[in-house]
């Protein structure tokens, strides 16, 4: 009878061969709405295999299965519960599947960069500024930052910034070159290394260089002219590997002896200020002296040459006049004779404070009256009276 009643809590037990009141209570029990014995109306409590039970079977139908519609008189599913493909689930999965190829194959290029696509790895073409297409995975495309600047420090704490001048001295250089990305295609293609590609240019183009010049310009007043020629030289080095580099500039940052020898260098540059400050004094002193003795000379010259165009001037001006005089004389002998007699007279006692008078002329001088300067010679007298005690006081 328990049989065919389907045990004590419903029917539907008999299948089970006995044990229905076991294992078709989580199958659902029609006959009492699935309560357990003793549940009243509205007090009925899952268990944890009823709820483990729906998830699975939700989960199936999700996955394009079947849940367990029904059971028939035995207590068995119609059919197979296992996940189902449906159309709609391979449909999804399709637009899943096109929409991760978009999403792979559709890049964007902003102003400071540049892309380049390659063709199962081999060069393609270079993507433009904005949105790109290609098509992944045949093509794939690299995106290079062409106007952002890259510093390579060189020679900074390390052995390959002690380089030789041309006047066999070491010197410890440290310098920036500062380069960008001006051809991307060639810069991706060309030059295998291009980091390490631009240090060694740039070690090498100092180098040489720094072998043709000598240590005190170096030190000194060349830094600009160094860090411009070596600019231009790593530029034309890189042009001729065709490398898509473009050197920005050079900033010569240091330049000095060794650290071993940097005070003994330091005092000999000192002595040597002194030296070119002494050297200085003394050739403006030679100059001033030089200057001097120069003007002195140039107005002796000039003196000279004056003293002999006065004098030759005169011995012209002299035999001028005796040629005139002579002229004159051929021409009245005593006339002239007379004339330069009296001149002659006239210069000679032209100074002296004497009055001749001939006695052979007219008159015999009779008609001159003697004059005897009495004022005078008082005045004369009073002054040598008076001289020698004016010398005494």
């Amino acid at each position: 009878m328990a049989s065919d009643s389907g045990g004590p809590w419903g029917g539907g037990g008999g299948n089970r061969g006995g044990q229905g009141g076991n294992d078709d209570r989580n199958n659902g029990q029609r006959g009492n709405g699935g309560r357990r014995p003793g549940q009243g109306q509205g007090q009925g409590v899952p268990e944890i295999d009823d709820l483990m039970r729906r998830g699975q079977e939700q989960l199936r139908v999700l996955m394009g299965g079947r849940g367990n519609r029904g059971t028939n008189g035995s207590g068995g599913d119609d059919g197979p519960s296992g996940p189902r493909f449906t159309r709609g689930t391979i449909g999804i999965v399709v637009i899943a599947a096109v929409l991760l190829w978009l999403f792979a194959s559709f890049y964007r290029v902003d102003t400071s960069e540049q892309s380049v696509e390659l063709l199962f790895g081999e060069r393609y073409q270079v993507g433009t500024e904005g949105l790109n297409f290609a098509p992944w995975p045949v093509v794939t495309k690299e995106i290079y930052p062409v106007t952002r600047e890259n510093t390579e420090d060189i020679g900074v704490g390390l052995d390959e910034g002690l380089m030789l001048t041309g006047d066999e001295n070491i010197v410890d250089i440290d310098y920036q070159v500062v380069w960008n990305i001006g051809d991307v295609e060639k810069f991706v293609f060309n030059v295998a290394e291009p980091v390490n590609t631009i240090r060694a240019v740039s070690e090498s183009a100092m180098r040489e260089i720094i072998s043709r010049s000598s240590l005190a310009p170096i030190l000194n007043r060349d830094r600009g002219i160094i860090a411009q020629e070596l600019q231009e030289l790593i530029q034309s080095t890189l042009d001729s590997y065709q490398s898509g580099v473009n050197i920005v500039r050079v900033n010569f940052d240091r330049a000095d002896p060794p650290r071993e020898v940097i005070d003994s260098f330091r005092e000999v540059q000192a002595a040597e200020q002194t030296r070119d400050t002494l050297q200085s004094q003394a050739d403006a002193y030679a100059n001033r002296v030089v200057a001097e003795a120069r003007g002195e000379a140039a107005q002796v010259l000039e003196e000279a040459e004056a003293y002999r165009a006065q004098v030759i001037n005169e011995a012209e001006g002299e035999a001028q006049r005796f040629i005139s005089v002579y002229d004159e004389y051929a021409k009245a002998p005593e006339v002239t004779r007379k004339r330069l007699y009296l001149e002659t007279l006239e210069r000679v006692l032209g100074d002296v404070d004497k009055i001749i008078i001939d006695e052979g002329a007219e008159g015999g001088g009779q008609g001159v009256v003697p004059y005897l300067p009495l004022n005078e010679l008082r005045r004369s007298s009073t002054a040598t009276s008076t001289s020698p005690s004016g010398g005494s006081n």
